[in-house]
This record gives structure tokens, sequence and C-alpha cells, in this order.
């Protein structure tokens, strides 16, 4: 990002606590006055001791500006860092409300842990960045040219002679700004590298064990987190250089004006008051010109969290609106309860420009009620037909309609609320039973879910639950087995009372029992809904009222059972083997 897109970024965040980070602001300047004020009642006082006279008024003058400085500075820097506070939530809140709406093919080319550092370590770069460094460089710019005037008030010689010195330091400064704001962006690259091996191992921690793998897997987060190290390591060493730099140039500064100020005192140039009075407030720009240095350090750091967030936030995401243009919702032409109808004409698709096609021109009708069953070889594309469906993904040519309707037409909340989907590895998600199964339909009531727990044959794992519904499930499900997972989706999506209930081999890993009572339980359903499945078993295919045999991307049969066991040989020769062998 150039500099002009960083600070409009920055400013973005700011803009909405600009007048309390302005207040903040003014207090730091009037304590910042109160310290210029110190210097000149320090030289009164050694005027006045010169004179003999009383310095009782001074000194209590002086222990005022004290106090009172310190206690403006205090608010100042409570309300500063409260607002940074706020800047930091509504950074993750916007984060947050953008990534959960990101498309599917933005999240699969995106590792989801680099994601979520970006939510949790990047937008905490942004706390001093939007407050601190701003206000900091206001009111140390403010501070210094007004120290510098007056100290030029009291001697031009010994002011050319300090901004000499903090000219040539502040020049070498300027050259390391770069390295740290590069140094940040690759330790915050690497953390987001440490988010994404972990997520990926604890989300298949079974198979990391089982595999042995725990050293590999640790070797590569080691190795991470060594980056990180390594370039936070660099970023600190130039911040120490630059923060060291404000000590050296006021030191240097203070032994030449030490120098040539004591000759200009005993040529009479200049009164011994003048001389402490000029010592002091060069002492007292360490202030602001660290502020400066800070502001700017600062900013290196956070323009590279901000080119990070900013990165995330260009991601494409999905339209949640009303209506395609903000009018009315769209409604199908069949009535809203009404089980939904779905054609795919000549539809066209393919996951990246760079990937060959998926599908080739796939042309169906289902009508509604009733089960309709995709079949054919792994890679066919049938559980793509059910992406499409959702609009997780937009075909490159032709249409898909549900109840007539182009889904790219429909709202996607309203397209999606009439639509049950189980995924192929029916995911469950960490929390209690309860949670899971309301997860789509947060409103149901307790008959309701009693009534699904029946159908999904899972009452007797509530019973036998020690919490029974407000049991914790692990994460993704791991206290659970793979067909009660399978049976908790079935649930999660029949609780929804979808009028389109796609499964994509929902039954896979259930027992024979089990899946013979779901199988009921799914064609009861399709009395009065749409059921598209994706079924690998011939005891669930069979069941259906028409099947849609798939092969390379294309529709090559729809029939019944009998009628494609006589007339579609990949059909027969599937039928004889890959659903025999899957029943077994």
């Amino acid at each position: 990002m150039s500099s002009g897109e960083t600070w409009r970024a920055l400013y973005r965040h700011f803009r909405p606590h600009r007048r309390i980070v302005a207040l903040g602001g003014f207090l730091a300047l009037i304590g910042a006055a109160t310290g210029l004020a110190q210097p000149l009642a320090a030289k009164a006082l050694v005027d006045r001791l010169g004179d003999d006279g009383s310095i009782t008024g001074i000194l209590l003058l002086l222990t005022a500006l004290v106090v009172a400085g310190t206690a403006i500075e205090a608010i100042a820097s409570y309300l500063l860092e409260r607002t940074a506070e706020s800047v930091v939530l509504a950074a993750r809140r916007t984060l947050i409300g953008r990534l959960l709406r990101l498309r599917l093919p933005e999240v699969e080319r995106t590792q989801p842990g680099d994601l979520m550092s970006r939510v949790t370590s990047d937008t905490t770069l942004l706390r001093a960045v939007t407050t601190r460094s701003i206000v900091s460089a206001a009111t140390g710019g403010l501070t210094f040219l007004a120290t510098i005037a007056l100290m030029g008030v009291m001697d031009a010689v010994l002011l050319g002679v300090t901004l000499g010195v903090i000219v040539l330091i502040g020049g070498a400064v300027a050259l390391v700004m770069p390295k740290i704001a590069q140094a940040t962006r690759r330790s915050q690259e690497a953390v987001g590298e440490i988010s994404t091996v972990l997520e990926r191992a604890f989300g298949a921690f079974r198979t990391l064990k089982a595999s042995g793998a725990e050293e590999r897997e640790s070797a590569v987060v080691a190795a991470a987190a060594e980056r990180a190290w390594r370039h936070g390591v660099r970023s600190a060493k130039w911040q120490s250089v630059a923060g060291s730099s404000v000590g050296l140039a006021v030191q240097v500064s203070f032994l030449a004006v030490l120098g040539i100020g004591g000759a200009r005192v005993a040529s009479g140039a200049i009164t011994v008051s003048t001389l402490v009075a000029f010592l002091l407030y060069l002492f007292f720009l360490i202030d602001p010109v660290s502020k400066l240095v800070e502001a700017v350090t600062q900013y290196q750091v956070g323009s590279a969290a901000v080119a990070r967030i900013e990165e995330a936030e260009r991601l494409e995401t999905e339209t949640l609106e009303a209506g395609p243009e903000g009018g009315a919702p769209l409604k199908g032409t069949g009535p809203e309860h009404a089980p939904a109808t779905v054609v795919f004409e000549d539809v066209r698709f393919r996951y990246r420009d760079d990937l060959p096609h998926v599908h080739h021109g796939v042309s169906f009708e289902v009508p509604g009620p009733g089960m309709t069953a995709f079949v054919g070889p792994s890679g066919a594309g049938k559980t793509t037909v059910f992406g499409l469906i959702e609009r997780f993904y937009e075909a490159s040519g032709g249409r898909v309609l549900v109840d007539g309707r182009d889904v790219r037409e429909w709202p996607l909340p309203e397209l999606r609320a009439a639509i049950g989907y189980v995924e192929q590895d029916a995911p469950v998600l960490a929390g209690t039973l309860r949670e899971n199964l309301v997860f789509a339909a947060p409103d149901a009531s307790d008959a309701e879910i009693h009534e699904v727990l029946v159908r999904a044959r899972l009452d007797g794992l509530v019973e036998r639950l020690p919490d029974g519904l407000e049991t914790l499930v692990g994460h993704r499900g791991s206290k659970l087995s793979g067909g009660e997972r399978q049976r908790v989706a079935i649930a999660r999506a029949l609780l929804r009372k979808p009028r389109l209930l796609l499964l994509d081999e929902a039954t896979s890993q259930l027992d024979a029992v089990n899946e013979m009572a779901l199988r009921d339980a799914v064609a009861e359903a399709a009395r009065s809904v749409t059921v598209l499945v994706v079924a690998h078993r011939l005891s669930t295919v069979t069941l259906a009222d028409r099947i849609v045999v798939m092969d390379a991307g294309r529709v090559r049969a729809v029939g019944t059972h009998d009628e494609l066991v006589a007339n579609d040989p990949l059909y027969g020769e599937l039928a004889a083997t890959q659903f025999l062998a899957a029943a077994r």
C-alpha cells in the first residue's frame, strides 16, 4: 500500500472516534504547556536567588505546574487508551463480519489460520497507531515547535547548535524506519503461518497422532515461530535504534550547549539563568522528540498491520441484501411452503479459470415433492450440483433455477432459508448438542426438537448422555461417533423445515439399522419436501422417484432404477459393483 492509501485506511478506523481523540490531544497539549512553563519559572527562581528575593511563590507555582501537568496527562492517556481499545473492537467486528460473509472460493484460496491472525494479532497493532501515534505526532510536533521557539528567544546561537545535532541524528533515524515496517509485516505473516499450521493440526488431531506426526508438525510450527521471532527481533532492533537516538541527540546537544553556552556566559553574551533555562528546555525537548519518533515508529508497525487487514477486507463477499437491487424480497413461482422445484439448463462450471470445467452443459429437471438421487463415478460433478443450488459458486454458463427463478436473482438469505443441506463430512460444531441442532433453526421449540430427535434416531443417544441436550460434543463433534455426527447433521437440516433438502452421502457412516431408519425418515420427508441425494448405496438409490446418472460433468441418463439397469450400461455396472459393495 502507498502512504496515501495507508493514511486513508487509518483515518477510516480513526474517524468515528475523532472527537474523543481530539479531546485527548487537547488535554495532552495543556499538559505539555505546563511543562513548557516550568523552565521559565526556574529562570525566574534563579534570578530571584541572585536578587536575594523571596522564592516561596515561585516554588508553589512550580509545584502546581508539576501536579496539574501530571493529572491532565493522566486523563489524556486514559482517554486515548480507551479509544484505542474501541478502535480495535470496531476493526474486529467489521473484519469478522466480512470474513463470515466471504464467498466460498475466497475461503478455499486463503488459509483459515492466516485469516484468523488478521482478526487477532493484526488488529491489535491498530491500538497504538490509530490514536497514540496520531496524537503523539500532533502534540509532539506542536510542543517541539513551541520549545524551539522559546529556545530561540533565549539564544539563537545555542538553538542553532541544538538543531544541528538533532537534524544530523534524525536523518540517520529516518533511514531505519522502512526496515521496521518490513520486519513487522514479515513477523505478522509468520504469525499467520503459525495459526494456519495449528488449525490444520487440531482439525485432524486423531489423524496426526495415528500418523505419528507430532514431531513433524511441531517442527513446522517451530519454524514459523522462529521466523516470527527473527523478524520481531529485527523490528525491535531498529525500534531500539530509533528510540535511543533521541537520548543520544539530547546528550550530544547538552554537551555542545554546555561548552558553547559556558563560553557565552563567560563573555557576558547571556546570563547564567538563561543558560540554566536553555538546558532545562533542552532536556524538556526529549519528550516531544520521543513522541515524534514513537509516532513514526508506530506508523511503520501499524502500516504493516493495516495492509494485511485491507487485504482481508478486499476479499469478495456475498451480498445479503433483501433484494437484488434494493427492492422487495423475491418469491418463487410456487407457494411459500410448497416443495421447491429445481432445473439445470445447460449449466457449465469450473472452480477457477485455470482449472478444467467440472460441468459441461448439465441439464435436468426435478419437480417437487419426491426424492431424486444423483449417482456416478467419483469426480462426475454430483456434489457440485448442490454447491451451485446453494450459490456457494456461480455457474459460468447456463442457468440454475429454483421455483422457476434463476438462483442469482434470489436474495441469498431467502434462498438458503428454503434449503436444508447436509454436507458430505456432516460437520458438527464445538458446543452443546442443542446448539448444534438449532444452529439453522434458533427459534425451534422443545417439541420440534424432540420430534426431530426421534426421526433421526437420536433420542436414545440423548438419554444416554450425562447432560442430555446440554452435553458438550467436543471440537468438531469429537465426542460423537461418525454415524452420530451424520444423524446430528440430518436432524439439524430437518429441524429447519426446508422446502428443498440436499443430502450429500448423508448416511455413508451409518450402520444398517440406523441407515434403514433414516431412509424411512427421508422417504417420509420426501412426501412433502423435494429431496436431492448423492448416494453410493443401492438401498438408498432404489427408493428414489428418479435417478440422475452423471459422468465426466454431464448427465448421461435420467430414469428409475429398473429403467436405468435395462438401458444405461454405466448405471448397470455401478449397480452391480459399487452400490452392492457399499451396501455390504
